[in-house]
């Protein structure tokens, strides 16, 4: 009796949620992880709402107003959006939340929604929910804490839950089969005079991008220098993958930060990762071990990567990646 009850009382509160997702874009399209969040977010129950916040935003609005499952498109258009600062989109999620009393505001556990959401939750005076793995009930989430080394599963009480979630662990939403209306949305109080976006600069690759790739080829310090990198460039492009790289590497200088994989990098799992010359700290298998198959190259067979390899390759790396490449 007392099971049936609570499962009545969570089919009454999954009807009276109401979430709102914040779109990660770049004015033109939308980033892959805003598809997960919104897998994410109809697993809460209730309406899903999506906001688009840019400076010519239309493009990345009209793709989502027809992808299944949404109640609205919330738009809002300004300068004042030009970077995508936290700053800025803080005051104008605020304005969302207060108009539409969402119980629940969810992002991807990018570099974006980690600078944004917790700024939102202290706003709210509310505790956030970092890394969710799993949802359990529209109060109880599952998530990775110390480094992906336990899985903590909570409840959270308070009235608004504000969730990043990662997108690994949530199948992508499909941009289809909807038909959700568009609604612009003030921008009235987000003028911000202590953060001014200056520029940015994007590197450019005919790769595909990091944490949607397929195939990822990672390099850590064993690897010895940049220039040495460009054996695992050659390997990438027989394998049309993605290159990737430990915390070790981009703090040695080998290779720019937009390729660590790793807890405080990009958290991939693609269908097949291999590590070339990476010894498997925590931070960087926190990143990584959802990959479908992992494969190790290393000349030591100790270091901790091997024991969450499917594959292992003790060699020495300056050998096997030039004879694998060729033999490709």
């Amino acid at each position: 009796m007392f099971s049936n009850c609570s499962r009545q009382f969570a089919s009454q509160l999954k009807r009276f949620n109401s979430t709102l997702v914040i779109a990660e874009h770049n004015n033109e399209s939308l980033l892959p992880i805003t598809q997960n969040a919104i897998t994410a977010a109809k697993k809460l129950g209730g309406d899903v709402s999506v906001l688009v916040a840019g400076t010519k935003c239309g493009p990345a609005s009209e793709v989502l107003s027809k992808t299944g499952g949404l109640s609205k498109v919330l738009v809002a258009e300004s300068e004042i959006f030009k970077g995508f600062t936290a700053e800025s989109l803080t005051p104008l999620v605020l304005n969302a939340q207060k108009q539409f009393n969402y119980t629940h505001i969810v992002a991807g556990a990018s570099a974006f929604g980690k600078a944004l959401l917790p700024r939102i939750a202290a706003k709210l005076d509310v505790s956030p929910v970092s890394d969710v793995i799993a949802i359990k009930s529209p109060d109880t989430f599952v998530r990775t804490i110390y480094a992906g080394n336990a899985i903590q599963t909570l409840t959270a009480k308070d009235p608004i839950k504000v969730l990043t979630v990662r997108g690994t662990n949530f199948e992508p939403a499909a941009l289809e089969g909807g038909s959700a209306g568009t609604e612009t949305l003030s921008t009235e109080g987000c003028q911000n005079d202590l953060t001014v976006f200056i520029s940015q600069e994007l590197s450019k690759s005919d790769r595909p991008d990091l944490t949607s790739a397929k195939v990822v080829v990672s390099g850590g310090r064993g690897l010895k220098s940049g220039e040495n990198f460009k054996l695992l460039y050659d390997l990438a492009d027989k394998l049309n993958a993605a290159v990737g790289a430990s915390r070790a590497a981009v703090d040695a200088g080998y290779v720019p930060n937009d390729l660590q994989v790793g807890q405080t990098g990009k958290i991939v799992a693609p269908d097949l990762y291999i590590a070339v010359g990476i010894s498997g700290a925590i931070q960087h298998l926190a990143g990584m071990k959802d990959s479908k198959t992992i494969v190790a190259i290393n000349k030591d067979p100790e270091a901790p990567i091997f024991q969450v390899a499917d594959y292992g390759l003790v060699a020495d790396l300056f050998k096997a990646v030039p004879e694998l490449t060729q033999k490709l």
